[in-house]
Parts: C-alpha cells; sequence; structure tokens
C-alpha cells in the first residue's frame, strides 16, 4: 500500500465495511456496533484480504471519543456532575475495587502474580466511554437522573485510570518516585480543570459569539471541532491528561454558554462518523485464531465484566438508596469495556507484568460485552417491572429511560424566527398562559432575550439536535415565523422528531404554500394569500357591502387560493 494513500484508504475501508456490516446486523435485529466491531475483523491484519492500518484506525478513533466526550460535556454541566459526586466516587471505587480482587484471585489461578492480577483487575473495571454514551442515548437516558449518575461513576474512573496511567511506571520502574509522581498529577489535573473551568468559561463564549457573527455557518463548524480537539490535545500534552477528560471539560464550558443546542448539532455528523471507526479499531485487534488456546481465560474475564462490575454498581447504588430501576440501570449500563482497558493491557505487558494472553482474553470479552451490553441494558426494565410486581409495597417508580413531563404543564410551542412575526407570536402565545422556546440564528438578538429572560436556543432549525433541545419532542406545534427559513427543509426534520407536531409556516408565496401541505405542514400562511384576502376585504367593506356577502367572497378566494 502506497504510504501517500493509507489515510484514504483506511478511513474508506473502515467506513464502507461498518456501513455494509452494520446495515446487515440491524436486519436481523442486532445492534449495528456488532456490524461495526465485524468490520473491525474483516479489515484487520488476521483476515484475508484487504488490510487497514491499525495506526490510523486507532487516531480516528482516538477522534470519535473526543468528538463524544465533547458533546457529552455539552449537556453535563458542572451542577450536574457535583449533584452525583458522592454516589459516583465511592461507587466507582467500590467497583474498581470488586473487579480488581475477583481478578486478583482468578488469575492466580492462571500463573499470574498478585500485581499483574490487580492491574488486570483495574483495566476490566473501567467502562467504555463510546459505548456507555451510545446505549444511554438510544434509550433516552443520556440526559435523565440515570445518564447523569453513570455517566459522573465514568468521570471518575477515567480520573483514576489517568491517574494509574502516571504512577504505573513510577512505581514499578526503578528509582521511581511514587508520591511526587502523584503529586504532580494531581496539580496538573486541578490546573487543567480550572484554566478549562474558569479561564475557558469566560474566553470560550466570546470566541465563539465572535465567530457567530460573521454569520459563516462554515466558519461556526470549524470553531467547534477546533476548540474540542485543541482543548483535548492541550490536556494531553501540557497537562499528561486523557484527550477524552480535556475535551469533556471543554464541552462543559460550552454546555453553559447559550452556544450549547448549535454547537452540538454542528458537531453530531463527524462525531458518529469516527465512533464508528472506535469500533472498527478495536475490532481489527481481534485475532480469532486465540480463542483455541487462551478461551478459559476470556471466559473469567467475561465472568468479572458482566457479574462481578455489575454487582458491584448495584450493590453502591442501593446503599445510596437510589430507586431499584436506576440501579438496574446503571449497573446495566457499566456491565462492558472499552477504549482504557486496551491502553492498561498495554502498558502491563511493556511493563513485563504479563503476557500476550491477557491481550487476547480482554479483547473478545470486550467485543462480546459491547455486542450484548444494549441488549442488558433493554432488559433491565422488564426486570425493573417484574420485581416490582413480586414487591408491589416496595415499588419505587425512578426514571430510568426517559424524562416525563409534568402532568398539567402549559403546552410548549417552538417558535423559529424572533422577527416581527415572531416577536408578535411569541407575546400572544404568552399572554395566552402557553409556554414558548424561540429557536433563533442570530447571536445578538439570542442575547437580548436572555437578558429578559426568555427562553431561547441559538442554533440552525435544520438540525434535529437543535430542535430537541428546543423541545420539540414534546411540543404541541412548531411556528415557522420568517419567509426566510427554509419550510421545506424544516418539516421533514420536525416530523421525524415529533411526527405529532403541528406545524404552522408563514411563506410568501402561494405555490410554495400548496407544496408545504403536501410535506405536511398544517397550516400554511402566504404573504400573497394573506395581503390579497385582506385588501379584497376592505375594498368590499369601504363599497357598502353585506357581510354575509363579504364572508362568502371571501371563503371562495381563499378556496381559489389554496
Amino acid at each position: 500500500m502506497p504510504h501517500e494513500t493509507v489515510l484514504i484508504l483506511t478511513l474508506a475501508g473502515g467506513l464502507s465495511a461498518a456501513l455494509v456490516l452494520g446495515i446487515l446486523t440491524q436486519k436481523l435485529r442486532l445492534s449495528p456496533l456488532v456490524g461495526y466491531l465485524l468490520a473491525g475483523i474483516l479489515v484487520g491484519p488476521h483476515s484475508p484480504g484487504f488490510v487497514a492500518d491499525a495506526g490510523t484506525a486507532a487516531q480516528f478513533a482516538e477522534i470519535g471519543v473526543i468528538l463524544l466526550m465533547f458533546g457529552v460535556g455539552l449537556h453535563f454541566h458542572l451542577s450536574d456532575l457535583l449533584a452525583v459526586g458522592a454516589i459516583a466516587v465511592s461507587g466507582a471505587a467500590i467497583q474498581i475495587a470488586a473487579a480488581t480482587l475477583t481478578s486478583m484471585v482468578i488469575l492466580h489461578f492462571f500463573g499470574f502474580s498478585l500485581l499483574a492480577g490487580a492491574i488486570f483487575g483495574m483495566a476490566i473495571s473501567v467502562a467504555s466511554t463510546v459505548v456507555l454514551t451510545r446505549v444511554l442515548a438510544d434509550n433516552h437516558a443520556l440526559h435523565t437522573r440515570t445518564g447523569h449518575v453513570a455517566l459522573g461513576w465514568l468521570v471518575v474512573e477515567d480520573i483514576f485510570t489517568i491517574l494509574l496511567l502516571v504512577l504505573l511506571p513510577a512505581v514499578l520502574t526503578p528509582g521511581g518516585e511514587f508520591w511526587s509522581a502523584l503529586g504532580l498529577t494531581l496539580l496538573k489535573l486541578g490546573a487543567l480543570t480550572l484554566f478549562t473551568l474558569v479561564v475557558g468559561q469566560k474566553l470560550i463564549p466570546l470566541f465563539l459569539g465572535y465567530v457567530a457573527r460573521t454569520g459563516t455557518r462554515d466558519l461556526f463548524t470549524l470553531a467547534v471541532i477546533a476548540l474540542a480537539l485543541g482543548i483535548a490535545v492541550a490536556a494531553a500534552y501540557f497537562f499528561d491528561a486523557s484527550m477524552a477528560l480535556g475535551a469533556f471539560l471543554a464541552g462543559m464550558v460550552v454546555g453553559q454558554s447559550e452556544f450549547s443546542a448549535r454547537a452540538a448539532a454542528e458537531a453530531l455528523p463527524l462525531r458518529d462518523a469516527f465512533a464508528v471507526l472506535f469500533f472498527v479499531s478495536v475490532g481489527m485487534l481481534f485475532n480469532p485464531a486465540s480463542l483455541l488456546t487462551d478461551w478459559p481465560l476470556m471466559l473469567a474475564t467475561l465472568f468479572v465484566i458482566l457479574v462481578a462490575k455489575p454487582l458491584g454498581a448495584f450493590i453502591m447504588t442501593r446503599l445510596f438508596r437510589k430507586p431499584l430501576r436506576l440501579c438496574l440501570a446503571v449497573s446495566a449500563s457499566l456491565s462492558q469495556i472499552g477504549e482504557f482497558s486496551f491502553i492498561l493491557a498495554g502498558m502491563g505487558i511493556s511493563l513485563g507484568l504479563f503476557d500476550e494472553r491477557v491481550n487476547n482474553a480482554i479483547i473478545p470479552a470486550a467485543m462480546i460485552s459491547i455486542t450484548i451490553n444494549p441488549m442488558i441494558y433493554r432488559r433491565m426494565e422488564d426486570l425493573a417491572r417484574w420485581l416490582e410486581r413480586r414487591r408491589p409495597e416496595k415499588a419505587e417508580r425512578g426514571e430510568v429511560c426517559q424524562i416525563v413531563p409534568e402532568e398539567g404543564t402549559a403546552p410548549r410551542v417552538v417558535v423559529v424566527g424572533y422577527g416581527p412575526v415572531g416577536r408578535s407570536c411569541c407575546r400572544i402565545l404568552r399572554d395566552s398562559g402557553l409556554s414558548v422556546m424561540v429557536v433563533e440564528m442570530n447571536i445578538d438578538t439570542v442575547h437580548a432575550l436572555r437578558e429578559k429572560d426568555r427562553p431561547v436556543i441559538h442554533g440552525d432549525a435544520l438540525q434535529a439536535e437543535v430542535l430537541r433541545e428546543a423541545g420539540l419532542e414534546k411540543a404541541e406545534a412548531l411556528l415557522l415565523t420568517s419567509t426566510s427559513i427554509p419550510a421545506r427543509d424544516v418539516t421533514p426534520i420536525a416530523r421525524a422528531v415529533n411526527p405529532d407536531v403541528r406545524i404552522l409556516a408563514h411563506t410568501a408565496f402561494v405555490g410554495e404554500a400548496r407544496v408545504l401541505r403536501d410535506l405536511g405542514v398544517t397550516a400554511v400562511f402566504s404573504g400573497e394569500r394573506e395581503v390579497a384576502l385582506a385588501m379584497a376585504e376592505f375594498l368590499l367593506r369601504s363599497q357598502g357591502a353585506p357581510e354575509v356577502y363579504i364572508q362568502s367572497e371571501l371563503e371562495r378566494v381563499r378556496e381559489k387560493l389554496d
């Protein structure tokens, strides 16, 4: 393979194989993640035919993790992290300890030292960022209490892993200084957090505001991607932290600004594409022939991942008196391993603690746990219902999969555009007691509305993520108030987000109104039509025409124009 085409061929081959096998597994009613992993095996070095470059694929996967953690940070504010801090810290610590002790015992029977067992246990105690967020998002639990606990748990695990990656060489290398290495690592992590959350909170919104005022969409997209990747790389090279942690902190800063929804929408397509390559890169590491000799260790590893880890998580969440459904959902979401597990295992091999048998056990165990984790998570709701029926007096109705709107709340109306028409509509709706959320691209208008404490989202209505952030999934009506809004393009996107929402659109031409009604717009208000009706009504009234005649003529004109 010519050197200059390695990147292109790896990207094209990996994504093409993932697309084909992802569609196939979806048709078989399996998670597409299974297809992505199989695609990695297909283009990996242990299968005949085309072989993708493993190093390049791993870097693509790292970009996917960075963008994914940036997106998670956009919706996971510091207050959410502090709210679950106690259960996340203690729960992650107990789970890591349980997995580590179990692994030490198991690996002792395979001839490994207790230290090797401890490092192995720590490696498989860390869940995958990609898998966790994907499972939570697919089950509409990413922004619920369950999602906050699980993500907070994951952040604690990531911080622990970072400390371990830094301290292991210092402890195991002759002459290494443990306490000095620990102090330096904590100092760097503290400096990264302080810089990102304090300095970045002032500079990043100013920078994004300047870019947004240019009115150029591609520049804003470029700014978001550059921030996510730039802060992630800076975290690794200047603070010795993980790129994922740096991207997460950057997302938290942007998420507290008015650019949250728009930034999430702009980063979404790239995030999904590169996240797929993470699974492809995992599949490329697997050598199917290793199962012939290393299957006992693989089964033992799988036992720790699917039994010991979830059991530890379940016990800890119950000790904190959390609802049964939340406990089951959190423990299920953490019953898998991923990117950090491979990194820690590789470090253990490089330090001479264990050999390739460990990799040959961890990779298939990771693939199996990643494959079945979505199915396990979906079964937790059924298990919770069964347990509640068995013990109805202790049933706890904690939310797990989705946020249900409170009964009795006013129906929400999403208004796109805050020009003269949008402004008037919002005033009338608010005076009528309806809650209104505005979607607006002009950043100065957004600032003005926020100063008046008016609900507003900065973003493009052509992005489904922006409409979801505005609450369209639970809204009763969507108002497209300006003729400059591409109603033809927004309508199918809005229908995909909420098939039952009533869509009211403002358009300039009568011909456009007919097209929009065919697309599913509930009511269309055309400038040509309304002006014609208003002029005709004024003329008839000035001529003294009877009211009945005026109304019949107006109705006839409406039918003709429609």
